[in-house]
């Protein structure tokens, strides 16, 4: 039996092209984002029985973030990133994986993010590439959500 249009969007994996960031409620356009972790601190535990019972694997409850790279073209005008830079000032941000039609179905939250660092467009006179900077944010608390 076939299946209809939406089961089948149900069940295939989305484009990772289709994002949208929105900066402290800000929605603003980005080429690339990655680097997007959150990861558990674990430690295994060797007691005086382990060669009979086996390790015990503790999960400690603190957090380890990665940075986060965001990728942008240089546009006249567009002076957020670099504000936020020379501010310091602590954002949430969320970055949210669209459908086909551009409406939000997985969202990243970052409940603090601070940026520490930017680079500069590549200039190369023999090259007419688009001009992209890259913003480095440290951030912590990021969760997932289901919008759907």
């Amino acid at each position: 039996m076939a299946h209809s249009k939406d089961e089948q969007g149900a069940s295939y994996p989305l484009v990772a092209y289709n994002f949208r960031v929105t900066v402290d409620g800000r929605s603003m356009s980005f080429a690339e984002v990655s680097g997007l972790k959150r990861e558990h601190h674990t430690q295994t535990y060797r007691h005086g029985l382990s060669a009979w019972e086996g390790e015990d694997i503790v999960k400690y409850r603190y957090d380890k973030y990665e940075p986060i790279i965001l990728k942008k073209g240089s546009v006249r005008g567009a002076t957020f990133l670099h504000e936020w830079l020379e501010t310091k000032q602590l954002n949430a941000i969320e970055i949210s994986l669209c459908d086909e039609v551009g409406t939000p179905v997985l969202t990243w939250q970052i409940a603090k993010a601070v940026p520490v660092k930017l680079d500069a467009p590549r200039f190369d006179a023999k090259s007419n590439d688009i001009a992209i900077e890259s913003l480095e944010i440290q951030a912590s608390g990021v969760f997932v959500k289901d919008v759907s």
